[in-house]
């Protein structure tokens, strides 16, 4: 049994190390120690995980590896308990010996361990039987509670509507009673019906808290009889104080509404009695019953009036209800009973006033109406009370009826329609010099465009609600103008009327008439940028900073937008100066006839030509419309531009010329020397040397310095100007060609 279950005893020789295996001879030496990434403690915790401790570690350490070392940590834990065993073998051997007459011990203890679970179980059934008696008891009074709270309930509503009709039965009979028995009794009837509104108010609660009870529903015919005759008492007792004006009446009036939650008959009363017929008197709604309305469909006049039948026949009830801590907050006279009622009649005596067919009246209304519900306004006591008002169903409805969206559209058809009008015209049209100041706009589509801005922030067009789409507007304006301007200086660079119809202005403008142009764009700038400027944030100086900053920064790219159309219209002023100015240069071309196959000696004098070549832009520069309508900035610029270019085609021909000279001499000369051969005749020369290139160099050359003494004395130095200084390179003397004189 020995050998089976546990290994021999220890020998004498077991003391000794082990025998090492053939392995640990031959091969590797051993590590007795696991390494560090092997911990064998983590192995003994309560919350190991064998899957999540594998995961872990074979990030960086190979399956492999960790079986083989697993194995070998088996293997070393096996020996150890080997080891052990062989160690107190003689301790574990008697071990069996000393577990005797264990299961008696066991027996022994069972029978007080079930006795002491009888006893626990039956406590716990007796208690658990005092608890359900407990709790159905708990149950019976919690039941017998609310019936008490119901039965209590149902004798309060009882009590309540038997008080309610004795109450009411010392009412009044009818409306004569008020009037018969003074402001005195009227003040005591008053106060009766405020305590019958709170018993009604109590009422209502104790109906809200038992509903669809037989006993209810059989007192609802009371119920109801007791509502209808507080109301009708209620509208005659109000009725009676505001014909009278008895405010303490008035006031217990509208308390009791308040109680009862009924506002909206108190403001339907205090229209119907006051409101409605001084309305009437203003708007009546048959216009041959007209009593101190204004005839027409403005309501200005109509607004001044009912202002003052507001401010002597309703503000006392006003004032009445904004006492403060008075619980009358939840009315809204001014909107429910005033403004509904001039709604309703403007609405049946004058409804073309909200219709902006006809934009300049409908504005003139539209103004006068906010001027109104501005004064209105001017009567709530607080800011609350002004977003309460502004809240109001009524003023929602009242606003809706004025249509800004579609004024704003026939505005817009109105004024882009001018400007479209005026830049239809076939022509540039300018105004009568006695017609306009001096320094103000010439042509008619530059005026049309200032006013069409200016119209989008008048008095009489703007509407401040939308500002923000006239403001696009006025951005769109000025668009408009410099894709029309832009567009049809691009048509006359091409040239070609037929493939731009609605150009024929640009096409057919002469460079004066450009003048204007120019002049007017300067103008346009300034004002947009300046004076129009400052009109539009004067206008909205109530908005937001960022507001602003952003509308000024939108003008400011409008106006600079105008002013970047100036260089193409310099540029198509240049253009036509110059091919006024090639029309002479082509004269070039009979230089090379006149010293061409001639004996003709060197020229002494530049070409009749020269003196043309400047003259347009002399004139222009000299004519009158430059000199009133640009600035010397203006004109230098002009001057230099065109200058450039007329030296850049002045360069051009030259070079052409003279090239085509030297071509053509070339081959003369060839051919003379072949025919000279064939004679054995000696050549010549004659003219000491001179060729026809260089007398006809000489030509260009007399004529270029005339052109420059013609620049100089417009004011451009020539020598300044890089193509006239490649054309001194051309035509020059070898002699002078590092230095120009002339």
């Amino acid at each position: 049994m020995q050998d089976l279950q546990s290994p021999p005893p220890p020998s004498p020789q077991s003391t000794h190390a082990p025998p090492r295996s053939a392995t640990d001879l031959f091969g590797d030496p051993t590590d007795p120690n696991p390494p560090q990434w092997l911990n064998p403690t983590l192995f003994q915790s309560q919350d190991f995980d064998p899957e999540s401790y594998i995961s872990d570690l074979r990030t960086f350490v190979p399956l492999e590896t960790l079986r083989s070392e697993l194995r070998s940590h088996f293997t070393s834990l096996q020996r150890d308990l080997v080891d052990l065993i062989n160690r107190d073998y003689a301790d574990f051997v008697s071990l069996s010996t000393k577990l005797t007459d264990v299961d008696a011990s066991v027996v022994r203890m069972r029978a007080p361990l079930f006795e002491i679970r009888e006893k626990i179980d039956g406590f716990r059934n007796a208690v658990e039987g005092s608890l359900a008696a407990l709790q159905n008891r708990l149950k019976q009074r919690a039941d017998a509670g609310e019936a008490r709270e119901v039965l209590e309930l149902l004798l309060d509503t009882f009590h309540v509507v038997s008080k309610v009709e004795k109450l009411i039965k010392e009412l009044p009979s009818g409306q004569t009673d008020y009037v018969e028995s003074g402001s005195n009794l009227r003040e005591t009837q008053s106060m009766l019906l405020e305590r019958i509104a709170s018993e009604m108010n109590r009422l209502k609660f104790y109906i809200s808290h038992a509903q669809n009870m037989p006993f209810i529903e059989n007192m609802e015919k009371r119920i109801q009889n007791a509502s209808s005759l507080l109301d009708t008492s209620l509208g005659h007792c109000l009725v009676d104080g505001l014909e009278y004006r008895d405010a303490n009446a008035i006031y217990n009036c509208l308390r009791a509404y308040a109680a009862i939650d009924n506002t909206k008959n108190a403001e339907e009363t205090f229209r119907s009695t006051i409101v409605g017929p001084l309305i009437q008197k203003v708007i009546p709604q048959n216009p041959s019953g007209v009593v101190g309305g204004s005839s027409g469909h403005e309501l200005e006049e109509d607004y001044v009036k009912i202002k003052q039948y507001i401010e002597d026949d309703c503000k006392f009830l006003l004032d009445i209800s904004s006492i403060e801590n008075s619980g009358l907050h939840v009315s809204s006279f001014l909107a429910n009973s005033i403004l509904k009622e001039v709604h309703s009649a403007i609405q049946k005596g004058k409804p073309v006033v909200f219709s902006p067919g006809r934009p300049t009246v409908f504005l003139k209304n539209y103004k006068a109406s906010l001027d109104f519900l501005a004064h209105l306004e001017g009567y709530c006591p607080s800011r609350s009370e002004v977003v309460k008002f502004r809240s109001e169903a009524a003023y929602i409805e009242f606003m809706k009826q004025w249509n800004v969206g579609v004024y704003f559209s026939l505005r817009f058809q109105e004024i882009a329609g001018a400007l479209d009008s005026a830049l239809s015209v076939a022509g540039l049209v300018p105004v009568a010099s006695d017609q306009r100041k001096p320094q103000e706009l010439i042509l008619k589509q530059s005026i049309a465009l200032l006013e069409c801005l200016r119209s989008c922030w008048r008095d009489d067009v703007l509407v401040l609600s939308c500002s923000d789409r006239f403001l696009r507007l006025s951005l769109q304006l000025m668009s408009r103008f410099s894709s029309w301007l832009s567009a049809g200086l691009a048509a006359r660079k091409a040239g070609n009327v037929g493939s731009n119809p609605g150009f024929e202005w640009a096409i057919s403008a002469v460079p004066d008439d450009l003048v204007y142009v120019v002049h007017d764009l300067n103008r346009l700038g300034e004002d947009v940028c300046g004076d129009y400027l400052e009109h539009i944030l004067e206008l909205l100086k109530s908005c937001p900073a960022e507001v602003c900053d952003f509308v000024k920064q939108s003008i400011l790219q409008g106006g600079k937008s105008l002013k970047g159309l100036l260089p193409i219209v310099m540029s198509a002023i240049i253009e036509t100066i110059v091919e006024k100015s090639v029309e002479d240069l082509r004269q070039l071309k009979g230089i090379t006839a006149t010293y061409r196959m001639t004996n003709k000696p060197l020229p002494v004098r530049h070409s009749p030509y020269v003196s043309g070549v400047l003259r347009p832009l002399k004139e222009f520069l000299e004519g009158e419309r430059a000199a009133t309508c640009l600035t010397n900035e203006t004109r230098n610029e002009l001057l230099q531009g065109a200058a450039l270019e007329i030296t850049h085609r002045y360069n051009d021909l030259t070079s052409e010329l003279v090239n085509m000279s030297r071509r053509t001499e070339s081959s003369l000369q060839k051919l003379r020397l072949g025919a000279q051969r064939r004679a054995g005749a000696s050549s010549d020369v004659s003219d000491h040397n001179l060729s026809e290139t260089d007398k006809i160099c000489m030509q260009l050359f007399l004529d270029i310095q005339e052109y420059a003494r013609s620049l100089s004395l417009l004011g451009v130095d020539a020598a300044s100007i890089p193509p006239y200084q490649s054309l001194w390179q051309c035509v020059a003397p070898a002699e002078r060609k590092n230095t120009i004189s002339f």
